[in-house]
């Protein structure tokens, strides 16, 4: 699918579920509506440009949106990034990209979801958004069975495999104008051999995993679902 590298065209594409939230408060009700757009496979330089222009253009009232996609094979490297994590070329382009953090892969297989938030109507700052992020990811594993941790110091959500951690999901964001874009990846059913190429999140010797290999049957697609739900129920939370 062509972004167009415009919102405008990402909307018009797709059909997009709302999840609402009744506040009580002065004698009215007020709605929070969270706009779920499912993209498929997309190419990753049209969606950041797509989420640098919702950003710039969303208002005050402007619904939050959790996109669901895929991405043909792409290392990321963050604003902080150094180069020297990617190890050897093996052909996956690398794209410079403004999101905090080192570098990850994406590819076929993988749920993305980029959370394009209002932090400040929210109330929430950075460091508890990411924890809320994480805590959907773990309460997610939890009903497969599946139990996961965070690391100190290194967002992301990770499995314990004998006496090591394997990354599972993958953060990065970025705000702007109290909007926050970019969002994160959680590996499920996906060739993990592109991750050899580099130091994961900056990780020299870093393990990764997927939903597959620990036991979880849900596709892509039924993951990304069920994900978004744990993310908006975090959002919504008081």
């Amino acid at each position: 699918m062509d972004l167009a590298l415009t919102q405008e065209t990402a909307a018009s594409a797709l059909t997009g579920a709302a999840l609402t939230r009744g506040v009580a408060g002065s004698g009215h009700a007020v709605v929070s509506a969270i706009k779920l757009r499912a993209f498929g496979q997309i190419d990753y330089q049209a969606t950041w440009q797509a989420m640098i222009g919702f950003t710039s253009r969303r208002g005050a009232d402007t619904p939050d949106e959790l996109w669901l996609c895929e991405h043909p094979p792409v290392y990321t490297l963050g604003l902080a990034g150094r180069a020297e994590h990617l190890l050897y070329d093996n052909g996956i382009p690398l794209v410079k990209i403004d999101r905090g953090g080192q570098i990850t892969y994406h590819g076929p297989g993988q749920v993305v979801i980029y959370l394009l938030v209002d932090l400040t109507r929210r109330g929430l700052r950075v460091r508890e958004f990411v924890r809320r992020i994480e805590q959907a990811v773990i309460d997610l594993l939890a009903e497969n069975g599946v139990a996961a941790v965070r690391m100190d110091g290194a967002p992301g959500v990770y499995i314990a495999q004998g006496e090591s951690l394997a990354k599972i999901a993958a953060l990065g964001l970025r705000v702007r104008r109290n909007g926050c874009y970019h969002g994160l990846s959680f590996n499920v059913d996906m060739d993990l051999a592109p991750y050899a190429a580099i130091n994961p999140c900056g990780y020299a010797g870093m393990r990764v995993t997927q939903t597959r290999d620990l036991g979880i049957a849900l596709s892509p697609a039924q993951t990304a679902r069920a994900l978004a739900a744990h993310l908006a129920a975090q959002l919504e939370r008081a």
